[in-house]
């Protein structure tokens, strides 16, 4: 098996002196240790499936993740990682409470939905109104008057998270700006199987705060007809959802310390939290767990880098972002000695490489030494390396950021939804995902110089 993963990571050997630095040499068996580690088994899908099966989904500020957090921290223990400890960290809680929407006129039919996080809720008899449907913010506008003492559904078409989502972050306050009762979004993702999506707010604060929710696809393709021929349509949402005051909560954090340069770090890592619905496996405990395994196996082989390698797992990245905050502010002093900061939150599909951003020079350190996952065919370093949780750090400190890049054709379809769930993940996927992680950052903290030097 190492004879066939050295062939693997190496397939032009005779352009290797003229195509890659001499330094890269002494990396291509502990590369192929690493891959071979990882994907001799199906050890980290058997682990994920543990913390969503047992534990499920995770919510910030719920009993769920506070569970997983105190698991979390006893299995990096039983692995043998090193100075692993919670760094607490305060966060919001919501609670979603029952929750329902029905169309009521013309006929009476349920709608399938979810709140969003963050939302107010509805009085206990509930807001029922007509429906204003309307495809753009721009259209909002044009009919601004139509949209007093109305629920206004934004039946925007799935193009790209960032374009799409920005009508579930602030349409409740464009609405309400009109004098909107409630706001409907069509789900933030592909059409398919009648899946709404949750996904986060904000409130603007010179808006009122009126409810919102998510609806599946059809859902608002059929409000929409409705509407189109002139039907009248009423919906009737009720919610109970609600803010309580922040609890604590912590970031999980374990070591394989630097045999040379320990004072000089690593960073790799997912989040831990997840919404409410589902399991919280592809969005993050994937993430997580190959960040998580790529420390583990250096520690069976034997494979102690020069610097750190730490493995964070933060908390609160879906309704607040105060993990990645709170890492910053914890570890202000120490992030000039961050040599990279990575992350893993676009699922754990097929790796194709990694999102970077860093210098030049940095920038052909990494592509070299992704030549060594070329086997893989997860080889590629593409202009982007952020993440949520790192961004905070990597601003503050002039960290380079890298972001694990996968195949994220069916990422979307579940995301955010009660179909996120571990059997919707490959374990051989997984298992490379776990290794392209490992190989990234052992090559990383054992560099004879550092990064971008």
């Amino acid at each position: 098996m190492l004879a066939l993963v050295l062939a693997l990571t190496c397939p032009h050997r005779e352009l290797r002196a003229e195509t890659t630095p001499a330094w890269l040499e002494e990396y291509r068996a502990p590369a192929a240790r690493l891959i071979g580690e990882a994907t001799s088994g199906a050890f980290a899908w058997h682990r994920l499936s543990t913390l969503t099966d047992t534990i499920g989904a995770r919510l910030s500020g719920s009993p769920q993740l506070d569970q997983a957090i105190q698991w979390t921290l006893a299995e990096m223990k039983r692995d043998g990682l090193e100075n692993v400890h919670a760094e607490k960290v305060m966060v919001p809680k919501w609670v979603r409470g029952t929750e329902s929407a029905e169309i009521v006129h013309p006929t009476r039919l349920p709608l399938a939905m979810l709140g969003l996080g963050g939302s107010v809720g509805t009085p206990p008899a509930g807001i029922e109104a007509p429906v204003l449907s309307v495809r753009s913010y721009d259209e909002l506008e044009a009919h601004a008057a139509a949209a007093r003492g109305r629920i206004v559904l934004f039946n925007v078409p799935f193009t790209s998270y960032a374009e799409t989502s920005r009508y579930r972050w602030n349409g409740a306050s464009r609405a309400a700006r009109f004098g909107a009762l409630a706001m409907l979004i069509r789900s933030v993702g592909p059409n398919g199987l009648r899946l709404p999506h949750t996904g986060g707010l904000t409130y603007a604060a010179d808006a009122p705060r009126i409810p919102a929710a998510a609806i599946s696809s059809e859902d608002a393709d059929r409000l929409q007809r409705l509407s189109d021929r002139g039907d009248g349509v009423v919906v009737r949402l009720r919610m109970d959802a609600r803010i309580e005051p922040d609890v604590e909560s912590a970031n999980v954090v374990g070591e394989l310390r630097g045999r040379e340069k320990p004072e000089e770090v690593v960073v790799v890592g997912g989040h831990l939290d997840s919404w409410d619905v589902g399991a919280g496996a592809t969005d993050d405990g994937g993430g997580c767990v190959v960040s998580w395994e790529a420390l583990r196996i250096m520690k069976k082989l034997n494979l102690r880098p020069r610097r750190t390698v730490r493995v964070v797992l933060w908390t609160n990245e879906e309704n607040g972002g105060r993990g990645g905050i709170a890492y910053r502010d914890q570890h202000r002093a120490e992030l000039a000695s961050h040599v990279l900061m990575m992350e893993s939150d676009n699922g754990v599909f097929r790796p194709l490489g990694f999102g970077f951003t860093g210098s030049d020079t940095a920038r052909r350190t990494v592509t070299a030494i992704a030549t060594l996952l070329s086997g893989l065919a997860a080889s590629d370093i593409v202009a982007g390396g952020d993440g949520a949780d790192i961004t905070p750090s990597v601003r503050a400190g002039r960290i380079p950021g890298m972001s694990l890049e996968v195949d994220t054709s069916q990422y979307f379809q579940i995301h955010h939804t009660q179909a996120d769930t571990v059997d919707k993940i490959d374990p051989v996927e997984m298992a490379k995902c776990a290794a392209v992680v490992a190989v990234m950052a052992y090559v990383v903290a054992d560099l004879p110089f550092r990064l971008g030097e």
